[in-house]
């Protein structure tokens, strides 16, 4: 077998280790023959290639030779590059779990990776992951990840590329085929590139690397090896486009009944390559029917929910623009302004019929426009325009309709300029703007972060300034403004900060703030064992205290402290505790929603546990739990997680997660006023639950269908209703009946998905959910089990869609002629 070839060499690994902490690098080879993607490297163009080799763990004994031997080869063209891997294993211990793309982690398969620094910034890249099923995985690199638990990018990004695997009497093959109209680089005549290769052994959970990365250095980019001497590079006309059709049918329950329409949509993605360094992204007409349902909540807070984004265009390729944590892309497209005020009315006059009421904001077009100089400056540009949207109701008492906008035309504005240092440090300039039709508001914030390190790579110093302005009819403007220093590198870590948000700092006609007007210090400090105990794999330590003030006026608002431990057990099970104390009482200036009243909130203690089993068994087990107490007002809060994935097969998994929580005489705002507009608060019993059931079947390597099913009540009960005085401290007041609440909400996504070709996919979508008219619409002193039995008696809306994508490169159609 050709594994004995690399017996002596393996040993030579294990004498040498000593070297292994100098980076590694490679003189890349062009080809005029390009390999063929088949999973197998009899391929003669391979043979000019020299073999990379010499992988060093990084978990879990850190810094000790791979276990197994593997041996890369690199070549490139003018079209590509291409990535050869031989990984040596015996056969019957390879794991080859199917999995979706993208969704590697934590489960039964092994799996190699490559990643580029194309601008040998030490900060910004590409991965590009391939699994023994054949599954593909890419991602974004960019200075927001630490490479912690196999998270190194932004995996929202998809990119067209080509890869096979194949497995052998004595290991595993892959081959990979990348094309520059998935990558950027800069224009010139010679280059070097960053490089990194990765390995991943699942039945031992070992993760090994080319170049060594060593957890105690801050940063993963900074630590990858060098592809040096990338010649004339001459890449062909970089322009793909992705037409689509989607047809369907959807029913949603309204007031007076239920909305019945077709569905019938097209449009196009178009990706052109400006030049080997910028990159133009454009979305016509798009269509984001078939993504996952929001995760709905009853909101009891002061705060708005922040939703996770799960339209493509908006996930894909977007580390540069929300560098400064500006852009919520929800904003785009969200519900209109005025869609709730429409259903107010329509339920407030029986007089009325609701004739059309979009929930959705239509989006015209949008465009990302980015890229990075061989001077290493990033440049972004985002622009999207959405529809006005209008409801349509009819007086049925004088058979008159009327016309009423819900929201005007809007244009939706982001400008980066992101320059990268030597050492990791950078300056980025962010603007972000929206503006409206007519009087609607208009707003802009304009931002500067900044970081920089020492030539060590030991400490860190980084900030933020930030300036909004808003005009409409009542303008306003603010300022926010950010400073950190600490210690990133080594066991021991820390870090001291500052923050200031003023009164009127506003960001979020384009981005998500809970809450401005407010000071806050904080400090951490931590440690981490990076190498394995006696007991341990790994294991770290922190403390991180926080003192709050209200900005204006300048009022104390809280202190607290919080405690954390985490390990990782020999046998892979992980625990983490958490506690947090606030030993005085703390002034909560939001919760009231009225300007500048505080609710006060006596000393209380805070708990949790968390953890889970080792992720390599069939059954496969995550818990948690949480006991707070605020013993002043008799404030209990009790919560319990569980989770439970079982693996059937290599193609089949079902999840199931459940989390239970009840808090005794919870405090906060009734959602009241007295008549001359003081705000009324209440004790209240608050119970939660939350069941979600996911499943896949992986039917290939691109081909599965998903299921994710969702259940959420939430339990409201009143205790007794009280003022507050100036000083946020609590009034008695009289009884208010008929306040309590009993929320249910659910879903249910099903997505069959078929990658036919590179680029090109169908899919075939059901959902279902519960009308938003339902939410409180079983009454009673009810448990979870009734109020799941019951919510299948109520409305709910359904809709099914089929989405027809196909991509095409124009070089192909070149080819082709």
């Amino acid at each position: 077998m050709r594994l004995k070839n690399y017996i002596c060499l393996y040993f030579l690994l294990l004498i040498s280790a000593s070297v292994f902490s100098q980076d590694k690098s490679t003189v890349a080879v062009k080809t005029e023959h390009p390999p063929k993607i088949d999973g197998d490297l009899s391929d003669e163009v391979w043979d000019n290639a020299p073999a990379l080799t010499g992988f060093i763990q990084n978990y879990p004994d850190m810094g000790k030779p791979a276990s197994q031997p593997t041996e890369v080869k690199v070549l490139y063209d003018d079209n590509a590059i291409y990535v050869g891997a031989y990984i040596f294993d015996d056969p019957a211990l390879i794991r080859k779990q199917f999995t979706a793309r993208d969704a590697e982690q934590q489960t039964d398969v092994d799996y190699f990776s490559v990643f580029f620094d194309t601008y040998n910034d030490n900060q910004n890249g590409f991965q590009f992951l391939v699994t023994t099923a054949n599954v593909q995985s890419d991602a974004r690199l960019s200075p927001n990840f630490s490479g912690d638990f196999g998270n190194y990018g932004d995996k929202t990004w998809d990119a067209v590329w080509e890869s096979k695997v194949s497995i052998k009497n004595d290991g595993w093959v892959v081959e990979m085929r990348i094309p520059y109209i998935s990558l950027r680089f800069a224009k010139k005549d010679v280059q070097d590139w960053g490089i990194q290769f990765l390995r991943f052994i699942r039945r031992t959970n070992e993760t090994c690397f080319w170049n060594k990365v060593n957890p105690q250095v801050n940063g993963f980019v900074n630590q990858f090896g060098t592809l040096k001497s990338l010649q004339s590079i001459s890449p062909p006309l970089r322009l793909s486009f992705s037409p689509y059709v989607t047809t369907g049918y959807s029913s949603t329950p309204e007031t007076n009944g239920y909305l019945n329409q077709w569905l019938r949509n097209g449009g196009m993605d178009v990706k052109y390559g400006i030049n080997e360094s910028f990159t133009l992204d454009a979305t016509l007409i798009p269509d984001f029917g078939q993504v996952i349902s929001d995760n709905v909540v009853n909101n009891l807070t002061p705060y708005e929910v922040q939703f996770q984004e799960n339209r493509p265009f908006f996930t894909e390729g977007t580390e540069l623009f929300n560098k400064a944590g500006l852009f919520y892309s929800r904003r785009v497209g969200a519900t209109p302004s005025g869609y709730y005020g429409v259903r107010s009315l329509i339920n407030s006059n029986p007089n009325l019929e609701l004739i059309k009421n979009p929930a959705r904001t239509q989006l015209y077009n949008a465009i990302k426009f980015s890229g990075r100089t061989k001077k290493k400056l990033g440049i972004g540009i985002f622009n999207a325009a959405t529809a006005p949207m209008h409801a349509r109701i009819k007086d049925n008492s004088t058979d008159v309709e009327t016309k009423i906008e819900t929201e005007p035309l809007s244009n939706y504005n982001i400008i980066v300029l992101d320059q990268a240092f030597k050492g990791r440090s950078y300056v980025t300039l962010t603007n972000t703007n929206v503006i409206r039709n007519g009087s609607a508001r208009d707003a802009n914030v304009t931002a500067v972060d900044f970081s920089l390190f020492d030539k060590s790579n030991t400490y860190r110093t980084n900030g933020t300034i930030r300036y909004s302005k808003i005009w409409g009819m009542d303008p306003y403007d603010g300022y926010n403004a950010t400073l950190r220093f600490g210690k990133v590198s080594g066991n021991w870590q820390y870090y001291a900060q500052g923050n200031v948000e003023s009164k009127d700092y506003d960001p979020n006609d384009l981005g998500y703030l809970s809450a401005a007007n407010e000071i806050a210090y904080r400090g951490n400090i931590s440690y981490r064992q990076f190498t394995p105990t006696d007991n341990f794999i790994t294991y770290s330590y922190s403390l991180a205290p926080r003192l709050t003030y209200l900005y204006e006026p300048y009022k104390f608002s809280s202190f607290d402290v919080t405690g954390t431990a985490f390990w990782i057990f020999k046998n892979f099970w992980d625990v983490s505790l958490t506690t947090n104390v606030t030993p005085g009482w703390a002034k909560n200036y939001f919760e009231l929603r009225t300007d500048g009243r505080p609710l006060a909130l006596p000393p209380n203690y805070f708990f949790q546990i968390s953890g889970s089993t080792d992720s390599r068994k069939k059954l496969y087990v995550r818990f948690g739990g949480v006991y707070a107490i605020a013993p002043k007002y008799d404030n209990e809060l009790t919560s319990i997680d569980l989770g439970f994935r079982y693996r059937f097969s290599d193609r089949f998994s079902l999840d199931l997660q459940s989390k239970s929580g009840f808090e005794k005489n919870q405090l906060g705002y009734a959602f009241q006023r007295e008549t001359n507009g003081e705000p009324i608060v209440g004790f209240r019993d608050n119970r939660e639950v939350v069941s979600v059931l996911s499943g896949i079947y992986n039917f290939a390597s691109r081909m599965n269908l998903t299921l994710r099913v969702r259940h959420y009540w939430n339990k409201v009960n009143y205790l007794s209703f009280h003022n507050a005085d100036a000083e946020g401290y609590l009034l008695d007041r009289p009884f208010i009946p008929g306040q309590n609440e009993n929320f249910n909400a659910f879903n249910l996504d099903a997505f069959f998905t078929w990658d036919f070709r590179l680029g090109s996919r169908l899919i075939i979508g059901y959902k279902n959910w519960l009308g938003d008219e339902e939410y409180t619409s079983i009454a009673g002193d009810n448990t979870y089990i009734k109020n799941l039995g019951e919510i299948f008696n109520l409305r709910h809306g359904n809709e099914v869609t089929v989405r027809f994508i196909y991509f095409f490169d124009i070089n192909q159609l070149k080819k082709k002629r």
